[in-house]
């Protein structure tokens, strides 16, 4: 009996264990997205998609969008972790506290829009091609 028992809590202890190193590993990884800055892109698209919104209501509208972001980064961090360890997602936060951590996640966002608009262009010109031999 005694032995049954030692096993339930060894069992139970290890489940609390995996628990609260999924849930700092979950949180790391919401630390690493927004440290990329993901944040700053999501509260411009806030922005942007409440232009409309009339002054009077904005303050109501960026609050209730805000909380949203949540879920959001809970759902982005999954896909995150399916493809990082926990390891790798504690080395990417510290690299982003770098000075040049910082400075690739001020500039990504800009890069990244800068890059569509080359592959899009790209694009239109391998279509181009394309019709040639059509």
């Amino acid at each position: 009996m005694k032995k049954i028992l030692l096993v339930c809590v060894f069992m139970m202890a290890l489940s609390v264990n995996a628990q609260e190193e999924s849930t700092q590993f979950k949180s790391q990884t919401i630390e690493f997205i927004k440290l990329t800055g993901a944040g700053a892109a999501f509260d411009g698209a806030i922005a942007q998609i409440g232009y409309g919104v009339p002054d009077e209501k904005k303050e109501a509208y960026t609050k209730e969008a805000l909380a949203t972001l949540d879920g959001l980064y809970a759902k982005i961090a999954d896909l995150y972790m399916e493809e990082f360890t926990q390891s790798e997602i504690s080395e990417l936060v510290s690299f982003y506290h770098t000075d040049l951590g910082k400075k690739l996640a001020e500039k990504q966002l800009g890069l990244t829009q800068k890059a569509m608009t080359f592959g899009q262009s790209w694009g239109m010109e391998v279509s181009q091609i394309a019709q040639k031999y059509n």
